[in-house]
This record gives C-alpha cells, structure tokens and sequence, in this order.
C-alpha cells in the first residue's frame, strides 16, 4: 500500500540520514508531522461526513511501531513520544470529529500509552493528561444531555476500558490528576467520576471499610498528603478570588463583604452559562472548596498539638478537629445555605471528588460532609448530601474507599440520626434501597461508637 511504503520512507529517511553536528534527526519529525496534521484538518474539513479516517489512522500506527521500537532517532524515544502526542491533541475530537475513534485507539495503543507514561515518568504524564482531557471535553456535552446516540455510546464504552486499564496499570497517574479530570467530566457520569476517584497507589494496602470498630484515625496514611499534579488555584487566579480567600482564611477581618458576595462571584455569564448548561462556574467551585480545604489542614497542622490531642493521642496521629479551623468552616456553611439546589449539588459534589484512598484530604473532607449533615438547620440539604454520596455508590463497583467510609458512618453512627430522617421512608422502594446499601456495606442500623474519632462532639446534636 502507498500510506505503509510513505511511512516506512518517513522511518528510514530518519534512521539513516546523516545530521551535521550538533543537530537531531528531531527536527526532521518536527516538520513531518505538522504537515500531516494539517493535510487531515483540511481534508476532513473539505469532506466532512464522507471523511475517511483509515488511512491515517493507519499512518500513525506504522509510526508508532516504527519509531517507538527502534531507537533510531539518537535513543530520543521520549522526545518521539512527547512529538505525537502533540500531533494527537491537535487532531482531538473536538477539531476532527471524523477521526475520534482512531483518535482513541492511537492514544491508548499498547506503542503510545504504556511507553509515554513509563519512559522518564513522571515527565510523559501532562501530555497524556492534557490527551485524557481532550476526550473528556469532547464527551461532556453529550454526556451531560444524556444524547448517547450510537457512537457515542461506542466511544464512551472505550473511554471507560482506557480508565480501567489505568486504574489497574497506572493507578498513581488517576490519583494524581483526579483534579483536573473531575473538572471536565460532567456531575451525571457518576460511575466514570468513580473509576478515576477509585485509584490509591500501588504500594498501599486499603483497609475494609466494613471492619467492625475500624478507626481510620489511627492509619499511618490518614496523617499524609496525597501529591496533586493538576493545578488547583488556577480558577481561582483567573477570577480574582485567590488574594480574597487567602486574607478571609487568615484574617476574617471584620466587615469583610467574602461571604455575601461569594455566591454572585461563583456564577457565569448568560452567554458562559448556555454553553456550560448551568449558571455556575463548576471548576470555579472544585477549586474553592479543595484549596479551601488545603489551607485549612495547612492551618490545622501549624497549630500547637496540644489544642487539640491530649499527650496520649499524640503518640499515634491526632483527631483532625475540623473547629479549629472557623474561617474555612464558615465558607463551607456559608455556600451550603445560600446557594440554591443545583449550586448545592454542585458544592457537595465537589467536597465527595476528596473522598478517595487514606490520606488528610479524604480524613478532613469525610469530617467536612459529616459536619455540614448534622448541623444542616433543612431536611432538604441532609437529603442532598444522602443523594451525593447514595448515587455513588449504587452504581457498578468501583467505588472509592473515603465514599465508603463516610457513608457507612453516616448510616451507622446514631449521632447522625440518619434513619430518623423522611427521606429514608418517603417510599417503599427508596427504603429498600437503603437497606440494600446497608446490607452490602456490612452491618446493622447503628452503632455504639463511630469509626472516625475526635470528629463531631455529640453536643453538637
């Protein structure tokens, strides 16, 4: 065929031409693959639906085990790598529609995907990140209107294979960049959001959520951090809320309008908002609430052990007493009683993307949603954060262990009250439900002592 003797002139051309000093045979593939790109923007633009993507598609494949297999490009194999990545984000769906499905095989081929984020690693993980969340952000808007035609359907069955082939692979690459995945995956893909919030690292070993008299205060990984990549406060920066926040989380000087003004600077324009299909600014909230939550750890940390663990419970790690942190507890608060339903949702949406694997995220944000149900002064929010984390977790596993945790806590614990609420009886089968959920969590109605320690005092009930 013409395109495998093209592409095997390409390779040999590359493998043996002589450079002068001090130049790379890269140069040359910089140059090859911008004129290829282009040639199938035009060509897919001039044909639209009759676009026939196979030749290229098949193009790239006999690069891909051409130039990844051979060192012939002065053992720069990385730098290859790196080189088509570009090529594939600048022939994403969203600029050549036509070529989506072999846009999909060509980035999760054994040739790209495994090599890309295994070779220098972590350095090959933005670009395959920056590959992920050009497939998301295609899917989002038929995802989120629920307009699964055919192909999509196709498309979002292999979306969903690549994550499970990174969630059993490369576990490390999905917890590190849940954040900016979270950020383009639509609130209604409850179980895609799962599978990327399901990843804990290689080397650690989950505890079962259902072990009776399970303390997760006392896990050695419930004291550390978990290492985000994604870049958390640039929403923030862009809508000028970053220098407020800081000063409100370190400060609360008086007469500071933070507060009253925090739902109106959280909402989009009319035009944003059509595109966006809500009048909120979701990774603007996502954003809120995680850096809110890491200042308040930070905050938590610096404080003297002595406010808040006795010497006993200093020798093993200290209840996280999210009160000592008022500024960050009153923003939470503030957004759950002044946003309406769908705002709400929204924010609990983003304070359960947290809950993942044992680390202090998970640990303050699970004390976070159990804080902001018992103290809720309407049914209504109660009702909402049951609804947040109960669609979790009706969906085919896997679900993420912080979700568990929290959850099961919630059902069990009776200073939360949960089965003397209406909405777990508003309907025969919405209580069969719960009593599904609760059977396969483990366990009876409630509980004589809770598995997360020094949290909410009962006073507080």
């Amino acid at each position: 065929m013409a395109i495998d003797a093209y592409t095997k002139l390409v390779f040999l051309v590359l493998k043996y031409l002589s450079m002068d000093q001090g130049s790379s045979k890269l140069v040359l593939l910089t140059k090859i693959l911008p004129v290829t790109v282009r040639v199938i923007h035009k060509e897919a633009e001039e044909k639209k639906i009759l676009f026939n993507p196979r030749p290229y598609f098949r193009l790239f494949i006999n690069w891909l085990l051409d130039l990844t297999s051979d060192p012939v490009l002065d053992g720069a194999n990385f730098q290859v790598l790196t080189l088509l990545a570009g090529a594939f984000h600048a022939l994403q769906p969203l600029k050549v529609p036509g070529f989506s499905f072999a846009w999909l095989e060509l980035v999760s081929h054994k040739s790209f995907m495994p090599k890309l984020l295994t070779s220098s690693a972590p350095k090959g993980w933005p670009h395959f990140q920056r590959l992920l969340v050009d497939l998301f952000k295609f899917l989002e808007p038929y995802l989120r209107n629920a307009e699964l035609a055919e192909p999509v359907q196709f498309l979002y069955r292999g979306t969903m294979r690549v994550l499970l082939v990174l969630l059993h692979d490369f576990p490390e690459f999905l917890c590190d960049y849940h954040f900016s995945f979270c950020d383009v995956i639509p609130p209604s893909c409850v179980q895609m959001r799962n599978v990327i919030l399901s990843a804990f690292p290689r080397n650690m070993r989950l505890p079962d959520p259902s072990t009776p008299n399970l303390k997760i205060d006392l896990l050695a990984e419930i004291s550390q951090p978990p290492r985000i990549l994604s870049d958390v406060i640039g929403a923030l920066k862009e809508k000028q809320i970053k220098i407020d926040t800081d000063e409100y989380m370190k400060t609360k000087p008086e007469g500071s309008t933070f507060l009253t003004e925090l739902k109106h600077r959280l909402l989009l324009s009319q035009n944003e908002a059509n595109l966006a299909g809500t009048v909120y600014n979701v990774p603007l909230i996502n954003s809120l609430v995680l850096y809110v939550g890491m200042q308040a750890i930070q905050q938590l940390q610096s404080k003297p052990a002595t406010q808040h663990a006795s010497t006993q419970q200093m020798t093993q790690n200290p209840p996280m007493d999210i009160f000592l942190v008022s500024a960050a507890m009153d923003i939470f608060q503030t957004l759950i009683n002044n946003l309406d339903t769908e705002g709400r949702y929204l924010f609990l949406n983003a304070v359960a993307n947290q809950l993942r694997y044992p680390n202090n995220h998970t640990h303050y944000f699970s004390f976070v949603l159990l804080f902001l149900f018992a103290e809720a002064s309407q049914e209504i929010v109660q009702e909402q954060i049951t609804r947040v984390l109960l669609e979790r977790l009706i969906v085919n596993r896997p679900h993420p262990w912080g979700l568990l945790i929290t959850f099961i806590e919630l059902i069990k614990n009776p200073r939360y009250s949960f089965w003397s609420r209406s909405f777990t009886r508003c309907a025969p089968e919405i209580e069969r439900l719960f009593e599904s959920v609760l059977r396969s969590c483990g366990g009876a109605k409630a509980a004589d002592d809770g598995m997360v320690t020094g949290g909410i005092p009962d006073g507080n009930h």
